[in-house]
């Protein structure tokens, strides 16, 4: 049984800890180990998730299968990208799915409850940056019908950068 549910404050050691595993599995091998484990420390502390949890534009959700944690997504609503020239528009900040639930759906599950509640909150389409290296994920995004509109350098470190797709789904 798949579960999806809204997350909250008490969820994010959670949170950094489905981040952390999730970042390392699909980003470790991008740049240094002490380059991933800066970029980690940054962002997946509980400091970090609690203040996410204080912007109303910010939403978390967690995806469970059979009742154990698979993943969550990211979304921030109202936030608009140089490359798109659409007004209200969502930011898919993460879409995380640890790799023993790869193959089971759960992503394009996790992506369509994105989807559908960032349309219910009057948004006009839904963006986000990956990682050119990624693959796996660009023809994910791609067979959910978002087109590569521009590039962004997503800043691991001071002394690192991953090339990224900027890619948006118009509703």
């Amino acid at each position: 049984m798949v579960e999806i549910i809204k997350a909250n404050a008490t969820h994010s050691d959670l949170i950094v800890e489905i981040g952390t595993q999730a970042f390392r599995e699909s980003h470790g091998h991008s740049a240094s180990k002490a380059d991933i484990e800066t970029y980690i420390s940054k962002t997946y502390n509980k400091e970090a998730i609690l203040e996410e949890f204080n912007n109303e534009k910010v939403r978390y959700h967690l995806i469970y299968c059979d009742g154990v944690i698979a993943g969550f997504s990211k979304i921030q609503l109202d936030t608009s990208n140089k490359n798109i020239a659409d007004l209200n528009i969502t930011k898919l900040d993460r879409l995380y799915l640890l790799e023993a639930f790869h193959g089971k759906r759960l992503g394009a599950k996790l992506f369509q409850f994105t989807m559908e509640l960032s349309k219910k909150l009057d948004q006009n389409g839904i963006w986000l940056a990956v990682w050119t290296e990624n693959q796996k994920a660009v023809k994910f995004y791609q067979n959910m019908g978002f087109k590569i509109v521009g590039a962004f350098d997503f800043k691991i470190s001071e002394t690192h950068s991953n090339p990224n797709h900027i890619m948006y789904l118009e509703y």
